[in-house]
C-alpha cells in the first residue's frame, strides 16, 4: 500500500540521516530553524508524540517529591508524567460552564491563589487551548509565575498552528511561558508521533530539558517523523499565513452553514469566552453542540462514520466536533455539511439513547488520597465498580476522546464518578486504559 519509497527513506539518524558523530548537524539545523520560525530560543523534536515532550518538561522543572501547579483539565500525558516523577501535584480548577458540561482553561487568579496555597510549587502547567478550542490568559499565567521567579509549563498540542496567524489566540512563546509543548501530527502537516517543544528565557537550562526528553526518548528515532516536522515548518513559513487564513475563512462560512441546520448549534466565542469562561477562543474546532437533536455525541459519530465515512474529531455526551486545518477545501466542507444535514434528517433514528448521569463540577471532582506514583505502584486489587466508592484508585480512567483523566491514581472514588462512567460506557463512552473497559471492576489500593 505504501510503496517502496517510505521504506528507502526510513534510515537510521546517525550513520544514515547524518554520519556517525553527526559531524552535519541535520537534525540540529533543522530544530533551529524551527525556532527561528516561530520566536523560540530552542526547539526540540521528537517522534515519541507530545506526551513524551510535556513529560520531559514537567522532569525538567520538578523532581520527586516537589510539587507542581497543574490545571484540572490537563491531558493523561500529563498525569503519566506525575506517576512517573513522584510529584506531587497542586490542583488547579478549570473554568466551569456548568449549563454546558464543559471546561475551559482555569484563570490567572486560580493559579494566583494555588501560589499563594503552595508557595513552594516549582512551577505551573497549564493545557491551551482546549481541544474544544478555548484559550487561556497565558501572558497573565505567565506573569502570576514569573514574579514568583517560576516557569509556566504550557501544553499546546493543538496550538501548533497557531504562531503563523495573528487571528489566532496568542502564542505560547509571545505570550512569555518559558516551554511550550506542541503536535505538529495535530494541525500541522506532520505524521503521528511528530512533536516540538520550545523553550524560552533562562528559568531553565536547555541542556536540562533535552537530557530529560533523551532519558524518555527513543535511541532509534523514525526520520520520517523529523521529515514530516521539517517539511511542515518550511511551508508555515513560506505559506502559513495564507494557508491559515484560508482555513479560518473556510471555517467562518462552515459555521454558518451548520447553524442552519435544525437541531445544531455550533459553539463559538459567545458561548466559549467572557466572565469566568475563556480567555481567547480557536474557530477552527467546529464545536457543535447536538443536545437538541435527541442524540449523543457517541451516538452521532458512528452514524457519520457509517454512513459518510466521516470521523468526527471528537465526541462527548452532546457534542461533536469538526478540526477544519489547512489542508480542508470547499470539497471537503462540502462533504461534512451534506453529512451533516442528512445527520439531522435522521436524528429520529439515533434517539432513545442511555441516560448518561453527568455529575456538577462539585461532585466531578474527588480528593486526593494519595500521591499519583504511589497509588499506581502500590499492591492493588480489582473489586466490582458497584462496590468501589470510598476506594482509593490505582488507575487512570481516561474517556477518549479528549483524553483527560476522571479517574486518576490515588483519588479516593465517589459514587457520582462512578454513576458517570458507568452511564457512559453504556452509552457508547470509550476508556482506553481502564483495566476493564466495560468497567464492570475498577482497579483500587489494596487494603492492607
Amino acid at each position: 500500500m505504501l510503496g517502496d519509497a517510505v521504506f528507502h527513506g526510513d534510515v537510521l539518524a546517525n550513520g544514515g540521516l547524518d554520519d556517525r558523530l553527526a559531524r552535519s548537524r541535520v537534525l540540529e539545523r533543522a530544530e533551529q530553524l524551527m525556532a527561528d520560525a516561530v520566536h523560540a530560543e530552542h526547539t526540540f523534536f521528537s517522534t515519541c508524540g507530545s506526551s513524551l515532550s510535556v513529560k520531559a518538561a514537567m522532569l525538567t522543572v520538578t523532581c520527586p517529591g516537589s510539587r507542581l501547579l497543574v490545571g484540572r483539565d490537563a491531558h493523561k500525558s500529563v498525569v503519566a508524567g506525575l506517576i512517573l516523577s513522584g510529584v506531587e501535584p497542586v490542583w488547579v480548577e478549570p473554568r466551569w460552564d456548568a449549563g454546558r458540561h464543559i471546561a475551559h482553561p482555569p484563570s490567572a487568579a486560580a493559579f494566583e491563589e494555588a501560589f499563594a496555597r503552595c508557595p513552594d510549587a516549582d512551577g505551573a502547567l497549564v493545557t491551551s487551548p482546549t481541544p474544544y478550542g478555548s484559550a487561556a490568559a497565558l501572558q497573565d499565567i505567565a506573569d502570576v509565575c514569573h514574579r514568583r521567579g517560576k516557569p509556566l509549563i504550557v501544553d499546546e498540542a493543538w496550538g501548533a498552528h497557531l504562531p503563523f496567524h495573528d487571528a489566532l489566540p496568542a502564542w505560547a512563546m509571545d505570550a512569555g511561558a518559558d516551554v511550550c509543548v506542541t503536535s505538529i501530527h495535530k494541525m500541522g502537516s506532520g505524521l503521528e508521533q511528530g512533536s516540538v517543544f520550545h523553550l524560552q528565557g533562562d528559568l531553565i537550562d536547555p541542556a536540562e530539558l533535552a537530557s530529560r526528553a533523551d532519558l524518555l526518548g527513543t535511541t532509534s528515532p523514525n526520520v520520517l517523523l523529523y521529515a514530516g516536522i521539517d517539511a511542515w515548518r518550511r511551508q508555515m513559513v513560506q505559506h502559513g499565513r495564507e494557508l491559515i487564513g484560508h482555513a479560518l475563512d473556510l471555517a467562518g462560512r462552515v459555521r454558518s452553514e451548520i447553524e442552519s441546520i435544525d437541531g445544531i448549534h455550533v459553539n463559538d466565542a459567545a458561548d466559549f469566552c467572557g466572565p469566568g469562561l475563556a480567555a481567547d477562543f480557536d474557530p477552527l474546532p467546529v464545536v457543535m453542540d447536538i443536545h437538541d437533536l435527541g442524540t449523543s455525541g457517541y451516538r452521532a459519530a458512528d452514524w457519520l462514520r457509517e454512513h459518510h465515512h466521516i470521523d468526527t474529531h471528537l465526541f462527548d455526551h452532546r457534542r461533536i466536533s469538526a478540526q477544519l486545518t489547512h489542508a480542508d477545501d470547499t470539497e471537503t466542507a462540502r462533504r461534512l455539511l451534506t453529512a451533516l444535514r442528512d445527520l439531522a434528517a435522521h436524528a429520529a433514528d439515533l434517539r432513545d439513547v442511555p441516560h448518561i448521569a453527568v455529575p456538577s463540577p462539585a461532585d466531578l471532582r474527588m480528593d486526593q488520597a494519595q500521591l499519583p506514583r504511589d497509588a499506581y505502584f502500590t499492591w492493588h486489587e480489582r473489586v466490582p465498580t458497584d462496590e468501589a466508592a470510598g476506594r482509593i484508585a490505582a488507575e487512570m480512567i481516561t474517556p477518549y476522546p479528549p483524553g483527560i483523566p476522571v479517574v486518576l491514581p490515588g483519588e479516593r472514588l465517589t459514587q457520582p464518578v462512578l454513576d458517570y462512567l458507568t452511564t457512559g460506557v453504556a452509552a457508547g463512552m470509550f476508556l482506553p486504559d481502564a483495566a476493564d473497559q466495560r468497567l464492570k471492576t475498577v482497579r483500587v489500593v489494596r487494603r492492607r
